[in-house]
């Protein structure tokens, strides 16, 4: 297995890459030569700082709202006991360390496992985290338009098993827990009143049920197939949490191949809310993954909205890019959906191939109400 690339060559592929597909029906033999040769110094290296089972990449993330951020992640992509099965998907589990400018600190650890012959699936995920960020207050616009910082230290952890039904159906439980200690507020802000549910904190404590319809061809790089997945989640006091309300979250991926190598992936996301939810946890677009070119959680509501769509094609080797767009509205109750209030978004990425199994470099630019750059591991979605 081809192992993690060294980001700093990334520029070097990029623009190698570009005068190549130029110049691709003139250029000569021997200069053709000297993109392979760059390429195979990448490879070389991925090799070099990559051991027999683990990965280790030095990290390099921004976004708006983390800023520049600095870390490392350990990576091991492995099939889980049954390794002459040709069929069973791969499993990974990636551990990441991160430190950004903002003063932020991330750690997170998470495991996908695919056994028996894909019938049973295991996911767990641990982020523990000190971070600072920005509130907007709730609603379809901003109450206080460049936000208001507060600081928060939070452990997260969830849990989810789900077990074949049939061919490409799953169902099984799941159970999320979080405690936030918010220990900085802006003095006379919005969360300062104590006027919001989750201004001092939140413990939550849900479980839930998640069915799934899953016929991906491949788990990192889809190019054809369904993904879907339907999750009910609620958080009783009964089970420790001291805000009580609802949350059902319904995403619909569609992958098409176009031709022979281009992939069109297709989005529908909805989370809907009830009850008493925290502002942590109700529902919010934007960041890395929904709505890039939006502030992640300068807009959020009860219930959110988002469509999707991302073209992706090859480019040189190892190289693709990427164009998307979206739409996406937050929203309080169903009377209230007002399209005037609809976002919009669009723009265009690289992508490097780490390895076989599909892992990803992503570089993304986008607008939607500021003009942003994402920079990090993995497709948005």
């Amino acid at each position: 297995m081809k192992k993690s690339f060294l980001f700093l060559f990334i520029s070097v592929f990029l623009l190698a890459k570009t005068q190549a597909q130029i110049f691709q029906d003139s250029i000569k033999q021997e200069k053709t030569g000297i993109w392979d040769k760059a390429f195979d110094l990448g490879d070389q290296i991925i090799d070099l700082i990559s051991g027999e089972n683990w990965a280790f990449i030095p990290i390099i993330v921004y976004s708006p709202e983390t800023s520049l951020g600095l870390g490392i992640r350990a990576i091991r992509v492995f099939q889980f006991k049954d390794q002459e099965n040709a069929l069973l998907r791969p499993s990974s589990l990636p551990i990441t360390f991160l430190y950004t400018l903002n003063r932020q600190a991330i750690f997170t650890s998470e495991i996908n496992l695919w056994s028996n012959a894909n019938k049973n699936f295991f996911n767990a995920r641990l982020e523990l985290s000190d971070f600072p960020f920005r509130f907007y207050g709730i609603g379809q616009e901003p109450v206080v338009e460049e936000g208001e910082f507060y600081s928060t230290r939070y452990a997260y952890l969830h849990l989810l098993y789900q077990k074949r039904l049939t061919k490409g159906l799953y169902l099984g439980g799941r159970y999320e827990f979080r405690v936030d200690n918010i220990y900085e507020k802006k003095e006379g802000g919005l969360l300062d009143a104590g006027n919001i549910l989750g201004s001092d904190g939140q413990r939550l404590s849900g479980m839930g049920i998640v069915l799934s319809h899953d016929t991906r061809d491949q788990i990192f790089q889809p190019t054809k197939g369904w993904f879907s997945t339907i999750t009910l989640m609620g958080f009783p006091d009964w089970l420790g949490s001291n805000f009580t309300f609802s949350q059902y979250t319904i995403d619909v991926r569609k992958y098409t191949l176009i031709g022979s190598q281009k992939v069109l992936t297709i989005q529908s996301w909805w989370n809907l809310t009830s009850g008493n939810a925290p502002f942590q946890h109700i529902s919010l677009m934007g960041g890395s993954e929904r709505m890039r070119g939006f502030f992640e959680g300068r807009y959020r509501d009860r219930h959110a909205m988002i469509q999707q769509a991302e073209l992706r094609t090859p480019i040189y080797r190892n190289l693709g890019m990427v164009f998307f767009g979206h739409s996406g509205l937050v929203f309080p109750n169903f009377d209230n959906i007002k399209l005037s209030k609809m976002r919009y978004g669009a723009g265009l990425g690289f992508r490097y191939r780490l390895n076989k199994e599909g892992l990803n470099v992503r570089l993304d630019f986008a607008y939607g109400d500021q003009k942003a750059f994402y920079f990090g591991l993995n497709e948005a979605f």
